[in-house]
Order: structure tokens, then C-alpha cells, then sequence
């Protein structure tokens, strides 16, 4: 797979990454290297992420708060940060789907009030993560699964422009499998990517998306 397809991937999950600390008031940086925030992101997110090989510990770090909770998505597993006192939180595979007739099944639905966003958000376990500023950016579709009674089930993240992120997708009950097909339903024929590791690349692999890339998160406890 060609590099400048974990490149896209990457680039993707910064500008992703960086919408979601804009609306915690963090304005992020982002060049050839990578994309960083100088103080602590919201909880899951990175404070760095790298967007090419081979690009220097030292100065990545002196970018971020890099004391401890500082964590860094290294995209193409190529640091080494434990001369810095980080550790390896956990590895996972960038992921790739080229545009492709949708499967059949019905699509998702977007969200588009705050009061929905705030139910999705309970439904994820993300809560405050989530913020209504989120749903005024274009690039960002946030995406639900309903059951009979109107309770939010499933969903994901879908973002991006040109090539878009899928993130954050969970399923409270069944198979997450049927998310991933909403998603391709919802934004048929469409470059997809975003990460996955375990149980839920295989649910990933299954819905067509294909390994391109190891990544790796470093946390510093």
C-alpha cells in the first residue's frame, strides 16, 4: 500500500484531533512534522501527532507538555520514546477502504442538535468530550443508530475532506460490524480510513477496510 495512504490517514486524524481540541480551547499547530497542542488535550486525544517518518524525538516533544498524562501518536511506529520516560499505551493498524459500492442495510443518522449530540455522548462514554461546536464544522459528521424507542445504540465519527476519518465508533449492543456497513451506507463510495487494533479491526477487516500501516501511541505516566 502506497505510503502516501498512512500519510492521508495520519494527516486525517490530526486535523480530526484538532477540531476536537478547538472546542476545548487549544489551538493547535500543524506542519510537515506533525500536528501538536502545547497544553494537555482532553482525555483520549494525543498532545502530538506525527504526520511523516522519521521525525525528531526532541523536538516533537518541545512542542507539547510533555510531563506526565503527555501521550503522542507516533503514526508510523518509528520512535523510540523511552529515553523521554514515555511507554508504549498501545499499538494499532491504520486502516483503508477505496471507494466501493455500499453493502446493503439502512444508513445512519447525523446528529444535529446539542441535545442529541449530548445523548450520542452518553451512549459513546465520551460525555463532556463531545461539544456542540463540533456539529457547526462541516467537515465532521457525527453519526447515530436508533432502536424502536429513539435510544442511541450505535454510532461513529465520520470526518475529514477529500478522504475521511472514521473514529469513536461503538455499538451498545450486537454486532459493531453493522455500524461499520451504517457507515458505508451513510457515505457510499467514499475514501475511507482511521486506526483499529483487536476485536474491532477484525470487525474493521470484515466491512472491507484493509491494513496499511502500523501506528503506535506512547503515554508518559
Amino acid at each position: 500500500m502506497p505510503q502516501d495512504v498512512r500519510e492521508a490517514a495520519a494527516r486525517d486524524n490530526a486535523e480530526w484531533c484538532d477540531v476536537v481540541c478547538g472546542t476545548h480551547g487549544l489551538t493547535g499547530r500543524i506542519d510537515a512534522d506533525a500536528w501538536s497542542v502545547p497544553r494537555r488535550s482532553p482525555p483520549w486525544y494525543p498532545d502530538a501527532v506525527t504526520l511523516r517518518p522519521g521525525v525528531d524525538a526532541g523536538a516533537l516533544l518541545a512542542r507539547i507538555d510533555a510531563g506526565s498524562g503527555a501521550s503522542v501518536k507516533d503514526s508510523f511506529a518509528d520512535l523510540d520514546l523511552t529515553e523521554h520516560g514515555f511507554r508504549v499505551l498501545f499499538d494499532a493498524q491504520w486502516i483503508h477502504r477505496p471507494p466501493a459500492d455500499p453493502p446493503a442495510g439502512p444508513p445512519l443518522t447525523r446528529v444535529t442538535t446539542p441535545a442529541g449530540l449530548v445523548a450520542w455522548a452518553a451512549a459513546h462514554g465520551g460525555g463532556d468530550l463531545f461539544r456542540p461546536a463540533l456539529l457547526a464544522d462541516p467537515r465532521v459528521r457525527v453519526l447515530a443508530r436508533y432502536d424502536d424507542r429513539g435510544a442511541v445504540v450505535g454510532g461513529a465519527v465520520v470526518s475529514g475532506d477529500g478522504v475521511y476519518g472514521v473514529s469513536n465508533l461503538f455499538a451498545r449492543t450486537g454486532d459493531p460490524g453493522e455500524i461499520w456497513h451504517g457507515v458505508l451506507t451513510t457515505l457510499p463510495r467514499l475514501p475511507l480510513v482511521g486506526y483499529e487494533s483487536g476485536p474491532d479491526l477484525a470487525a474493521a477487516r470484515k466491512a472491507g477496510f484493509v491494513p496499511v500501516g502500523p501506528l503506535r501511541v506512547w503515554l508518559r505516566d
